[in-house]
């Protein structure tokens, strides 16, 4: 099994160095990372595509967040890291524009935390791609309508990630999307 590695930034995005995963996320070190939403749009509404995941990921296990996200590899654009993980988790490849990003820090029970610097990153759903999970990230995906979204996170916030609110106002701003 190969190590992976996070890009350690300073809260103005400027690459500090490279950690082991998992080790950065034990020292809740700041590090670069994304989130990616894609989005179809139906007759009367616009609708997200979320996945679960997987109940043995590292944390957050069996919670709902956005399409997919992940950490790029040093050097690496952020839009092209988001295009590679949304292939590799949901065999999607569209093209995807970064909205802007937000640093966030939270610790979890198992004692690892994250601390981002999240990019924010988003696509619009071609029809004709089928939707197939990695197993090993995401153990189901749906597609949920705005309107049930917002209900649902103001019913359940706790069946998503913690990130996952805070990237969602991001797009919803950045592309003028109301609930």
């Amino acid at each position: 099994m190969n190590t992976e590695y996070v890009v350690l930034v300073n809260e103005q995005d400027q690459v500090l160095g490279i950690e082991e995963k998992i080790k950065a996320h034990r020292l809740a070190l700041l590090h670069r990372a994304f989130s990616v939403f894609v989005y179809r749009k139906r007759e009367f509404t616009v609708e997200f595509l979320l996945q679960q995941r997987h109940q043995n990921k590292y944390h957050c296990g069996g919670l709902w967040t956005n399409t997919c996200c992940s950490h790029p590899r040093l050097g690496e654009d952020i839009v092209l890291a988001g295009q590679r993980r949304l292939k590799e988790e949901m065999s999607i490849d569209v093209p995807l524009k970064n909205l802007g990003s937000f640093r966030y820090q939270i610790s979890f029970d198992n004692g690892l935390s994250e601390h981002e610097l999240d990019h924010v990153l988003v696509g619009e759903y071609n029809a004709s791609q089928p939707v197939i999970l990695d197993p090993n990230e995401a153990q189901a995906f749906r597609w949920i309508s705005l309107e049930e979204l917002t209900q649902e996170l103001s019913l359940h916030a706790k069946r998503y990630t913690p990130w996952f609110k805070l990237a969602l106002n991001l797009v919803l701003e950045c592309l003028c999307i109301n609930s």
